[in-house]
């Protein structure tokens, strides 16, 4: 259904780095790039995404309500995803752990304030 999300930021560098690292928990690979300005990341045909300076040169925010989540294999496979994004700099907004009967998900915001969930069903 999607096919991919694009994030804004105001330090590319340091957010194709993170994102780089990130990603790869989930088998994420860089898919496409316009140096300097946009990088997509995907590990199969949908559910890419994407960071970018802004198209109109203005400042990037963060999207009230507006939160991405990475499908993960297994409930270990979130905490690594979780654990990682908390190495790399981002910030906790919910550690790991069960959320209803079948869901269990961790929360935290990238380097950017740009939220995140990692998530497993099962």
């Amino acid at each position: 259904m999607v096919g991919y999300v694009t994030l804004g930021t105001n330090d590319f560098a340091r957010a194709t780095a993170f994102y780089d690292a990130l990603l790869a928990e989930v088998g994420g690979k860089r898919a496409m790039e316009l140096e300097g300005s946009f990088v997509l990341w995907a590990s199969g045909p949908s559910g890419m995404l994407a960071v970018t300076k802004p198209f109109d040169q203005r400042p990037a925010t963060v999207g009230n309500g507006v939160m991405v989540a990475l499908a993960a294999g297994s409930k270990e496979q979130v905490d690594q995803i979780y654990a990682k994004a908390i190495a790399l700099g981002g910030t906790d907004e919910g550690k790991p752990g069960p959320r209803g009967d079948n869901f269990y998900g961790a929360y935290f915001r990238d380097l950017d304030g740009n939220k995140l969930n990692a998530y497993f069903v099962g």
